[in-house]
């Protein structure tokens, strides 16, 4: 009978424990169901940003303004967009008093006439009033001549093709009709062709200044008469490539002896690589350095985007390195004691980015990130024409204070997003660059971005739309070196293709080091007269 009694019990308790169990596992499972919902939620939010992102990329302009209305930024405290409200710098900033500085209308002017260099040559070309309208139409007196009305217009003459030829004299003795003497023909640069330096010269910056392809060229050369192959221009083209190459070392040379180096790379598509596809990925990398003056743009061409690259181009190098966020540099700057600075430019390209994708009208993260590097910028804009060191101070007296604001805010904010959203990638790539990022607070020479850098990519990426891909290693490695020396010339203030028929005259002859150092961009000005 007890035994009896109290079975019920039992039975309400593991009633009871099975309740528990349940209710226990249908909290784990309403805690998979939100976490998964918040994972789509995030997903959903991620490919809807990319979409805008594309969409921007293909339609939308291509530069990287952005609006920073200063007004929201100071009332719209709850930051509809960024989650939570916090206490931002720019409010700050607002309340003491600070205002950003207006930017002035840019003034067009409209209609008149462009100045024509006076260092051009001028043609005349005389216009008179038929000699029966020479007399005076009241007593028939002849008249007399008081003045000239002068129209200058711009005037081209299009490339004119010509032989050039070379003709050696012969000398002999009549008495012994033995020992003749032929005149020597100068170096060329490239034996038994029959491209002259002028031709050559045409040709590189036409394809390397202008981007236009040798095919088309070859078609230009075809309608004039003259056919001149593809590959053979290609031919030419690599053989030039060979012959710069110590000019292209001495330009290396100088740039490795510069306090500060700009890297950057960029892809190209080489066809027949051995044990490659012609669809492999290959990379050309430039590095920018010196005085101004004594600017060097320096192209090189390898298969690889590894760590090893930067090794074999910096060599034993180890002053100031600026490049984006890339971390193939990361073994060389380790190993060589490299002072290594980042890039505000790509980090500020990544705020941009969050800034499209906000709904529009609505401020948020994105925008009080801007408005802090653009103060950051101003900063720079006052301190281009100091020295290093009064640039120095004048960064540790207002750029830093700004930088501790920026580092405040981005603790605080990096919580508050999701990670895989615009705003939270912008938010952790500042994070993962910020040692690099703020090194320019320690050394006047550093600057804010890697801009130089991608500015001198920038020829060799234009080109590239027009003429695709390289045919082989050896084409691609002569364009880096050609490309050097057109970049290089450009960026020195010299036309390119002035300065490239001379070298091409000139440098086959170059036996010694300091006739290939007269030869650079700097020294070119002194020996042209030689």
């Amino acid at each position: 009978m007890k035994s009896a009694a109290i079975q019920p019990y039992r039975d309400v308790s593991r009633l009871q424990r099975q309740v528990a169990e349940l209710e226990k596992k249908l909290a784990e499972t309403d805690a998979l169901l939100a976490t998964k919902e918040a994972h789509w939620a995030a997903r959903e939010r991620s490919m809807f940003e990319q979409i805008r992102l594309l969409l921007d990329s293909r339609f939308g302009p291509s530069t990287e303004r952005y609006h920073v209305d200063q007004q929201q930024l100071q009332f719209d405290e709850a930051e509809q967009y960024a989650d939570a409200p916090v206490t931002e710098p720019e409010a700050e900033a607002a309340q003491a008093g600070e205002t950003a500085p207006s930017v002035p209308a840019k003034r067009r002017n409209r209609g008149g006439r462009v100045r024509l260099p006076a260092e051009l040559p001028r043609v005349e070309v005389v216009h008179d009033i038929p000699e029966a309208q020479r007399y005076c139409p009241h007593d028939g007196s002849e008249l007399t001549c008081i003045g000239e009305e002068v129209t200058e217009q711009l005037d081209v003459i299009p490339a004119r093709v010509q032989v050039r030829r070379h003709i050696r004299r012969k000398y002999a003795c009549r008495c012994c009709e033995e020992g003749v003497h032929t005149a020597s023909m100068p170096p060329q640069p490239l034996p038994r062709s029959m491209a002259s330096p002028g031709l050559l010269a045409y040709i590189a910056t036409a394809k390397y200044e202008f981007g236009l392809p040798l095919y088309r060229q070859a078609k230009g050369f075809e309608r004039k008469g003259i056919p001149l192959p593809r590959n053979t221009l290609a031919r030419w083209m690599v053989g030039i490539g060979e012959l710069l190459t110590p000019l292209g070392q001495a330009l290396q040379d100088h740039l490795l002896a510069q306090p500060l180096i700009h890297m950057d790379e960029t892809t190209v598509q080489v066809n027949t690589e051995p044990g490659r596809t012609a669809s492999s990925t290959s990379y050309m990398w430039v590095q920018r350095g010196g005085p101004p003056g004594e600017q060097v743009v320096r192209y090189d061409y390898d298969t690889s985007r590894s760590g090893r690259v930067p090794q074999r181009l910096l060599g034993d190098y180890a002053g100031v390195l600026v490049t984006d966020g890339y971390e193939g540099y990361a073994q060389v700057v380790r190993e060589n004691g490299i002072t290594h600075a980042g890039c505000w430019a790509h980090a500020r390209r990544k705020f941009v980015e969050a800034q499209k994708v906000q709904p529009k009208g609505k401020t948020g993260k994105a925008d009080w990130a801007l408005s802090l590097i653009g103060k950051l910028y101003r900063v720079e804009r006052e301190g281009k024409t100091l020295d290093p060191e009064a640039r120095l101070v004048l960064r540790q007296r207002q750029s830093r204070p700004l930088i501790d604001k920026l580092q405040r805010w981005l603790e605080k904010s990096i919580t508050q997003v999701p990670p895989k959203t615009a705003i939270g990638k912008a938010l952790r790539y500042l994070q993962g660059q910020w040692s690099r990022l703020t090194r320019f607070l320690d050394d006047g020479r550093i600057p804010l971005d890697n801009n130089p850098a991608e500015n001198a990519i920038r020829p060799f990426v234009v080109g590239r739309k027009n003429w695709l891909f390289s045919h082989t290693t050896q084409g691609a490695a002569a364009s880096a070196m050609i490309y050097s020396v057109i970049e290089t010339a450009k960026a020195n203030g010299l036309e390119p293709y002035e300065y490239l028929e001379d070298v091409l005259t000139r440098l086959p002859a170059a036996d010694t080091n300091q006739a290939v150092h007269a030869l650079l961009p700097w020294n070119w000005g002194k020996t042209i007269q030689a």
